[in-house]
């Protein structure tokens, strides 16, 4: 390994000389008034705004319950501020409510207010949240504050709080909204100064800070960053704070150098920097306002040459022969060559062993990576093993990355142990020192495989925007002379899945849309919970599944009473529409059900249509029955509320008042039928008092208590009961409230025998009496 233009003693005596002169020279000049400062700020950044159009929030039960936002910060940011706009929606007043949002850096925050597990070796990554609280007494805005963000891809997502399990019943109830809309401003730098590798760049600071980056090579193993010379006109010493990187979240590892002693020089070392990037570097005085600090910034890089092979492979074993001149210029291989001695090939040094990787793209946030040459990685024990996984379509963050490697027990002796690191930007290389899978600004996450644990998995939910690195090589801790085994293949298994085994058997995975931006979430069901429904903490057991399911099937079986009443009554429009409605409802909830007790005839929409269509209307066709229309006036009326109804339902399918408004009008037609006929009779109606006694009250209290049921009573954890339930009292009531039989008697009798049948007609008049 060798520093990338490093100079020897007599090179840096040389260049000391005139770089003190040239601090001294600035230091002679005066420094500029404050309203220069102002005007240099004001010149040297600009203000951006950007904003995304409100949401309205709810509250958390799965991950489709937050609201997402994405954003991208532009580059030579130094300055991010979020205004959080929390607001009620028009309407009813609501109650004082808190607000959780969640931030992160490269991808959708991974978030878990239900405290919920996550599978075995999933990363469990805690998001960075703030909580605001929504108050008609206190303000409504909420900001928050990064310096020198890293620049790409930021997320912010937000949620109320877990609701209770009521089930509410749209229409019937106010509802509140709750809006929430983020808004990012950036100050961005225009002056910023490029620093490149063994090129000294002098610097003056006053009251403001000075902008530099330097771009980061690929396989860069280390980067120096250096002060030298550095001088006060004010304070002894160096009065200089140095910070290093864009800041992230929730995880920050910025570097911060201050350089306050009385040493000439300070110097930060950066392994593993992000590879193929520009690193922002801010210099801050942290002198007075009217004392300049003079300095020159210096960087080196060590350089790491990686060694292909799949591409030696292929020279190697390819059938044709190659007349290129490049050809007769390359070093022998690994297993030739030792590969920490010079090649030949620039004099540099082979210090890792690259393994070019296939990117397989199957299908949306779909991925699988294998390896040029197989499934198999060799693993040595003098250098590692580089795989990069390229996950920087932009669209890859939204699902999870699953990294499995296994070894054969056969080719693992010993105290033989291959230690694998997955980071993000940059590889890590330094196994020899150390093994906590450090780089310079990322914290990466280890695996091991030995003959004792041959398998080793890692699952990264919603991983970071970017190249992402596995790392692999061969030690043996009992053997400081180095390891029997030269070579040990690893399999591996790289892809990147929407949802980890699709949720598996008590869950569903969903595709979320944010605009463009899409990602996957699990939608579980039968009390399953967690990130990818595998928390069976609340789940419910087979039995409790086929209970739930008999409960809310069987109890369809109560319209049988009514079907039998109406066909022996001679309704037979109304008995046809309580089989209707008896059918569909049985099966749409033994379609609806969450576990392994499900059977579906059609498909799931138009099962839950059906039955929808079927209460409504046989709530109407009750209700109509009960006010004795004619028979073609009552049969046309059947028709255009049924008519109604559907369209009703297809507009707003959940509406309480969809089914409600056509229900409340026939109880309108009924009433004012009856009240007619009172005033016809000169008494009550219906006459008799046992048909009020053992018919129109009961019917009409078990009615009461089915709607208070559904609409004030239903949770998710007594639903199969309470629904249940529901379907007994509206099926009975509908039994009880059914009139009696209608006496049928031709017209032609009450004018050939006025005399004998004039009391039988007259009732049968008032009975089917209607207003022409």
């Amino acid at each position: 390994m060798g520093r990338a233009g490093t100079g020897g003693a007599a090179r840096a005596a040389a260049v000391a000389g005139p770089l003190l002169l040239l601090l001294l020279l600035l230091l002679a000049r005066p420094p500029p008034a404050a309203a220069g400062d102002h005007k240099k700020s004001v010149v040297g950044l600009v203000s951006e705004h950007f904003s995304q159009a409100p949401q309205k929030l709810s509250s958390y039960s799965w991950y489709g319950s937050i609201r997402l936002f994405h954003f991208r910060v532009p580059a030579d940011t130094v300055l991010l501020r979020w205004l959080l706009h929390m607001s009620w929606g028009s309407g009813t007043p609501c109650t004082d409510v808190e607000i959780t949002v969640h931030f992160r850096y490269g991808a959708p925050p991974v978030v878990n207010p239900l405290g919920t597990s996550f599978p075995n070796d999933t990363i469990q990554q805690p998001s960075f949240q703030v909580r605001a609280l929504l108050s008609s007494m206190l303000l409504d805005n909420t900001s928050v504050n990064v310096s020198h963000p890293a620049p790409g891809d930021w997320f912010v997502a937000a949620h109320l709080p877990p609701s209770s399990q009521k089930i509410e019943v749209q229409g019937f109830a106010p509802t509140c909204a709750y809006v929430f809309q983020p808004d990012m401003l950036v100050m961005r730098a225009m002056e910023v100064s490029i620093l490149e590798p063994d090129a000294p760049l002098p610097q003056t600071l006053l009251s403001q800070p000075n902008y530099l980056k330097i771009f980061v090579p690929e396989y860069t193993q280390e980067l120096l960053l250096e002060l030298q010379g550095c001088v006060s006109s004010g304070s002894p010493g160096c009065p200089v704070r140095l910070t290093v990187g864009g800041a992230t979240l929730p995880s920050n590892f910025q570097k911060v150098l201050t350089c306050t002693g009385p040493t000439l020089s300070c110097r930060l070392l950066l392994p593993s920097p992000p590879w193929g990037r520009w690193l922002q570097v801010t210099a801050e005085s942290l002198a007075g306002p009217q004392v300049s600090v003079a300095f020159v910034a210096q960087a080196a890089l060590t350089a790491c040459r990686p060694w292909s092979m799949t591409f030696q492979r292929l020279l190697r074993n390819s059938p044709n022969q190659s007349h290129d001149t490049s050809v007769g210029q390359l070093s022998p291989g690994p297993a030739d060559q030792g590969l920490g001695r010079s090649s030949g090939v620039g004099g540099g040094a082979f210090c890792l062993l690259s393994f070019p990787v296939m990117r397989e793209d199957i299908d949306t946030v779909s991925v699988r990576f294998q390896p040029m040459d197989g499934i198999s990685v060799l693993v040595r024990s003098d250098a590692p093993s580089i795989l990069r996984l390229r996950l920087d379509t932009g669209m890859d963050s939204g699902g999870s990355l699953t990294i499995t490697l296994r070894v054969n027990k056969t080719e693992v002796t010993g105290d033989t142990l291959i230690v694998a690191c997955v980071n993000a930007a940059s590889a890590f290389l330094s196994f020899n020192t150390s093994l906590n899978c450090t780089t310079a600004f990322f914290q990466g996450y280890p695996l091991s495989l030995r003959a004792s644990s041959p398998v080793a998995n890692l699952i990264i939910p919603y991983p970071e925007t970017g190249s992402w690195y596995l790392s692999l090589q061969l030690l043996c801790p009992e053997s400081p002379g180095g390891c029997e085994q030269a070579m040990v293949p690893v399999e591996t298994n790289l892809y990147l899945a929407p949802c980890l085994n699709d949720c598996g058997p008590y869950g569903q995975c969903l595709l979320l849309r944010r605009y463009s931006y899409l990602y996957a979430g699990c939608s579980c069901k039968a009390g399953w919970r967690g990130w990818s429904c595998t928390d069976n903490s609340t789940a419910q057991t087979v039995a409790q599944q086929k209970v739930a399911a008999l409960l809310l099937t069987l109890s369809n079986l109560m319209f049988l009473v009514p079907i039998v009443l109406s066909v022996h009554r001679a309704f037979l429009v109304e008995a046809s529409v309580y089989f209707y409605t008896m059918f569909f409802s049985t099966f749409y909830h033994a379609c609806d059900q969450p576990g392994e007790a499900v059977l579906c005839i059609l498909s799931y929409d138009t099962l839950q249509y059906c039955d929808f269509l079927g209460s409504g209307v046989s709530t109407w066709v009750t209700i109509l029955c009960m006010a004795r229309l004619k028979t073609v006036l009552k049969h046309v009326l059947f028709l255009l509320g049924t008519l109604v109804i559907a369209m009703s339902l297809q507009l707003d399918r959940r509406g309480i008042w969809n089914t409600i408004g056509p229900c409340l009008f026939a109880f309108v037609i009924m009433a004012f039928m009856w009240v007619h006929r009172c005033r016809h009779r000169h008494q009550c109606y219906p006459t008799s008092w046992q048909r009020w006694a053992f018919c129109l009250l009961p019917g009409i209290s078990m009615a009461s208590v089915g709607v208070a049921i559904y609409t004030s009573m239903m949770t998710s954890d007594n639903y199969y009961y309470t629904h249940s339930i529901w379907h007994i009292l509206l099926a009975g009531s509908a039994a009880f409230l059914l009139p009696p039989r209608e006496e049928q008697t031709e017209p032609w009798a009450c004018s050939q025998k006025f005399s004998c049948y004039y009391q039988i007609c007259k009732n049968n008049q008032d009975e089917l009496y209607t207003v022409t």
